[in-house]
């Protein structure tokens, strides 16, 4: 082959761009689907021990009120520690934007797809509008929350951080836990009560306090992992300095 051969080619060749080898994009789109998937689930409401009479000796146990979602939603608050830890806030503020603009284009789907008409064989319109069709309070208390509790989240332990540096990460980790989950949790739940069937005042207290206590006891007890994981990260993330 001549050399006006090679390079005719090495014209001709089919281009493609090169995928970044660090984590982020992984974190990013892991971050974004537990935001979604639990969105969802979020449209139950829950209620543990709620027609049962189970005592300890004097103590009454009394109902705890939850939604759906509260198994998966607490990682998304450890990926985004992972997120703001190993890449800072403005790529953290990135991911969360990232996050509020799918959570948008799910509700704007999620509404065509219950808008358009049925099939005479399709008989789960109802179901299918009680799951994701789009009810314009939850939607706001979903975004409203996710917003400024992941920013406050991110905020806060990227500013101990910087105090910090490396050292104390489980005060880091705790902290901005602590601020950013109570921020999403009581703006979610004074939005959206109604929504859920809570009508008293003792309901929304005890909704908001158990949400808030649970979210912080997962990341508390998921701590060691996410040591591990951030540490993995800074390791093997080139760019990490």
């Amino acid at each position: 082959m001549t050399a006006q051969d090679q390079q005719d080619e090495s014209t001709h060749e089919t281009k493609f761009a090169h995928v970044s080898r660090g984590y982020y994009p992984t974190i990013v789109a892991l971050f974004t689907a537990t935001l979604l998937i639990s969105n969802v689930a979020a449209t139950k409401g829950v209620a543990f021990f709620a027609d049962s009479d189970f005592s300890l000796g004097p103590l009454q146990i009394l109902p705890i009120i939850t939604d759906g979602g509260f198994f998966l939603f607490p990682l998304a608050y450890v990926l985004g520690d992972v997120l703001s830890e190993v890449y800072g806030f403005k790529a953290t503020r990135r991911a969360i934007y990232l996050g509020f603009g799918a959570l948008i284009l799910a509700a704007a789907c999620f509404w065509i797809a219950v808008q358009l008409p049925s099939a005479e064989f399709y008989e789960n319109q109802a179901a299918l509008e009680t799951v994701v069709g789009v009810i314009p309070r939850l939607l706001v208390a979903g975004l409203a929350a996710y917003l400024v509790g992941q920013l406050l989240n991110s905020l806060v332990l990227v500013m101990m951080k910087k105090r910090m540096q490396e050292k104390h990460l489980w005060a880091r980790l705790i902290g901005s836990t602590v601020v950013g989950e109570f921020a999403d949790t009581l703006i979610f739940c004074s939005i959206a009560a109604g929504v859920i069937g809570i009508s008293t005042w003792e309901d929304f207290i005890n909704y908001v306090l158990v949400g808030f206590l649970w979210k912080t006891l997962v990341e508390v007890l998921v701590m060691p992992i996410t040591y591990r994981v951030i540490a993995y990260v800074k390791k093997r993330e080139p760019t990490y300095v």
